[in-house]
């Protein structure tokens, strides 16, 4: 009888954390995406998100439209745009923001493309590789409101201060993501600081 309310007893502990720990960090997800503060840093980064033969998807375009207006306010004097592409691609996700930008008035002076990383863990590595090359410390992330915790977490991991603004229109921000994204993001948060601080990559390529 002992070994029975102690084996009931640790089920439904287990399945208490299954439901608490999901929910806690969708609130703190979701807290984020709503008390986001920009703050002057050394570089912008913008995420990457699909690209359609040089052309950027509407989400990545979002993106795009935030880091330029970030730039132009002063928080920063260089762009990173981060991503490859995928197999048979003739273009990157960086080569498509670099060529973006450049387009719409920002000088190529002060973007470099980075066309590394086909998920937020891989693209995070190379940035921060080439933020490290540059001595550069503080990185401003421009993503996906929801994107953003994980973003910045993973920066922090890697040794650099980060905070995040995040693109204000486009299927990723607040208004159109509804809660969709939030539950997809809490899933690959979770999978990250399981298995991904352990240096499994974990696919996302849908941000």
């Amino acid at each position: 009888m002992f070994l029975f309310k102690l084996i009931r007893k640790l089920v439904a502990f287990i399945l208490l954390l299954i439901i608490v720990i999901p929910l806690y960090t969708a609130g703190n997800i979701w807290y984020t995406a709503h008390h986001l503060s920009a703050v002057k840093s050394d570089v912008i980064v913008v995420m990457g998100a699909a690209q359609f033969d040089g052309r950027p998807s509407d989400l990545l375009l979002a993106r795009l439209q935030s880091a330029k207006k970030i730039y132009q306010d002063g928080l920063a004097s260089i762009i990173y745009t981060v991503g490859a592409g995928a197999t048979g691609d003739r273009s990157t996700e960086a080569a498509a923001g670099y060529n973006w930008l450049i387009q719409n008035g920002i000088s190529k002076k002060s973007i470099r493309a980075i066309p590394k990383g086909r998920d937020t863990l891989e693209s995070t590595k190379a940035y921060v590789a080439q933020m490290k090359k540059a001595k550069l410390t503080k990185v401003l992330i421009v993503t996906d409101p929801y994107h953003c915790l994980r973003a910045m977490t993973m920066a922090k991991d890697l040794s650099v201060s980060a905070t995040c603004a995040a693109s204000e229109s486009g299927p990723g921000s607040l208004a159109n993501s509804k809660y969709r994204y939030l539950f997809r993001e809490t899933a690959a948060y979770l999978a990250y600081i399981t298995v991904g601080r352990h240096g499994i990559s974990i696919s996302d390529r849908t941000v």
